[in-house]
């Protein structure tokens, strides 16, 4: 029989999907979703791909009625694409699974009996990360080493768990992939704002601003699958100007307390050294020397941050020179 015809119980999870030239990795994604042990209702948003990606989402849409395909017009963002989606779902809880990623079958029903139990707003797994080149092979952790004990989380501690000074090499906490619960998003007006660097972090960040009851466990099983040139690591000057921005928003929050202010301005003095560092090789490129020198127009931190980064490449570039003569 046709799934298409097929009866499915009441969605208890909205799986969301923004998907931007996933050709190749997008039926790993539903498929992952749709075996969940839990009721589920997928939502893929193409982000108007100029591959197959709707293709393959609209091929699973036909099968089986769990699956809805929307698409938009011009590539807008993932922040834009998961607005969508929610905003066109209904399940109580929404989960965000990337196109490349995947998850075990019983992560969500998992979750969503802790969640329920606990009367959480947010209940984020710690995520295993695998090889694109061996996805049944070792599995390693993004944020912790080894078990911790279950915990809550603040403001203070979310934003201070995403300074890449203390959690670099993609550890920072705003990588995870909570569960959220719909009435509280609804209650405070809370959407993805729109930008294409932080967003998950901005969003979590204010709703943990306004109250969101947060705890952090180990791994339930999402996988994130790690690609060479990913471009989740590679973002636009403008993008860290962004998430300048979003702070700023949010030290005018009356809700942030001063352990919370106190954090917010230290990442966005951090966001401010990238992006004075971004603005200052885009200016180097352009043979732009005001530009160049616009960039030290701030607090003494970056301008100390800018000229050891200065530093370090000269020192770089002479020790090349040597090693070739």
């Amino acid at each position: 029989m046709n799934d298409a015809s097929t009866a499915h119980p009441a969605p208890r999870v909205t799986v969301v999907i923004a998907a931007w030239k996933a050709a190749s990795t997008l039926d790993r994604a539903i498929e992952s979703a749709l075996a969940q042990t839990i009721p589920v209702e997928v939502i893929v948003v193409d982000d108007a791909s100029p591959d197959s990606t709707a293709a393959v989402a609209d091929s699973h849409a036909r099968r089986d009625r769990r699956v809805t395909l929307l698409r938009q017009i011009q590539n807008q963002g993932p922040a834009t694409a998961r607005n969508r989606a929610i905003a066109e779902s209904h399940a109580p809880w929404i989960a965000v699974l990337d196109s490349d990623d995947f998850m075990d079958p019983e992560r969500l029903e998992r979750l969503v009996e802790i969640a329920e139990a606990e009367g959480l707003d947010f209940l984020a797994d710690d995520l295993f990360k695998v090889s694109e080149d061996d996805l049944s092979g070792p599995r390693t952790r993004l944020w912790s080493a080894e078990d911790f004990k279950p915990f809550k989380v603040d403001a203070e501690t979310f934003i201070r768990g995403n300074l890449s000074t203390s959690h670099g090499g993609r550890r920072e906490m705003g990588f995870v992939k909570p569960l959220m619960r719909r009435a509280f998003l609804d209650r405070h007006r809370l959407t993805y704002a729109d930008m294409r660097l932080g967003e998950d972090y901005d969003l979590y960040a204010r709703a943990l601003i306004l109250g969101a009851r947060f705890r952090m466990i180990n791994p339930r099983g999402y996988v994130a699958v790690v690609r060479p040139g990913s471009l989740s690591g590679q973002h636009a000057t403008d993008a860290h100007r962004a998430l300048i921005e979003a702070d700023l928003r949010m030290l005018d929050m009356p809700e942030a307390d001063s352990a919370t202010r106190a954090a917010l301005r230290a990442h966005l003095i951090e966001e401010r050294k990238k992006w004075a560092w971004r603005r200052l090789i885009d200016a180097v490129k352009a043979r732009d020397p005001g530009a160049a020198l616009s960039c030290f127009a701030a607090p003494p931190a970056v301008i100390l941050d800018l000229i050891g980064r200065l530093a370090e490449q000269v020192w770089l570039r002479g020790a090349r020179r040597l090693k070739r003569g």
